[in-house]
């Protein structure tokens, strides 16, 4: 199993977390998505993601990308450590959380959009930066909405174990963390990343122990 990753990229983090949930080994492939106008424009790459994304799994001669896609389909073939609960509605609040996250917070943050924000747009970092702040603080609120008034949030976000929604939430915070965001307002999202935190598969997919990082 042949992980393409990069040490900051939310989506590759959420693959190595849930990689490490499973106990799963894999070789790690990384993509700078910054040195030398990005690797992941490079001809050799996009032939493999021609979305110039990442993370990109190669697994038993497939492809895949996307990574809810890549972890649900770890989840289908590596039923320990399962992700995603038993029971439809249960499986279905913790695919809400992952897509809140996933597909409304994090396309805001993506690296491509903020620097289009920048080069075409002329946006000033510091304006850039508060953009940033406002759309993530917004979406990370309504998660905390969430998570706070639903009896289901235990000590992470579905039950008393880590699953899909807990690999969306902590690099998401890692990001916002980066940016200043003010958390302060967040205690249920700032508690289940804590505890995130102290397990190893959590420690060992941060981002600045992988050997990319910078």
């Amino acid at each position: 199993m042949k992980l393409y990753t990069y040490f900051r990229s939310s989506a590759a983090y959420r693959v190595r977390i849930a990689l490490g949930l499973k106990g799963l080994d894999y070789e790690a492939v990384p993509v700078h998505l910054v040195r030398d106008g990005g690797e992941h424009r490079r001809p050799e790459y996009l032939d493999l993601n021609p979305a110039g994304l990442v993370p990109t799994l190669e697994d038993a001669g497939q492809v895949l990308t996307q990574s809810l896609a890549i972890i649900e389909y770890l989840d289908e073939t590596h039923p320990q450590a399962r992700l995603l609960p038993e029971g439809a509605l249960d499986r279905a609040r913790v695919r809400e959380l992952a897509h809140m996250i996933a597909c409304d917070i994090h396309p805001v943050n993506n690296l491509r959009v903020l620097q289009y924000l920048g080069h075409v747009l002329g946006a000033t970092e510091a304006q850039r930066n508060a953009w940033y702040r406002h759309w993530v603080g917004l979406g990370l609120a309504t998660v905390e909405s969430r998570l706070a008034r639903d009896a289901r949030t235990g000590p992470f976000c579905h039950g008393d174990r880590p699953g899909l929604a807990d690999c969306c939430l902590v690099p998401q915070v890692f990001n916002a963390r980066r940016f200043d965001c003010d958390l302060s307002a967040m205690p249920t999202v700032c508690d289940i990343v804590a505890r995130c935190e102290e397990l190893e598969a959590f420690r060992r997919a941060a981002p600045m122990v992988q050997p990319d990082a910078e």
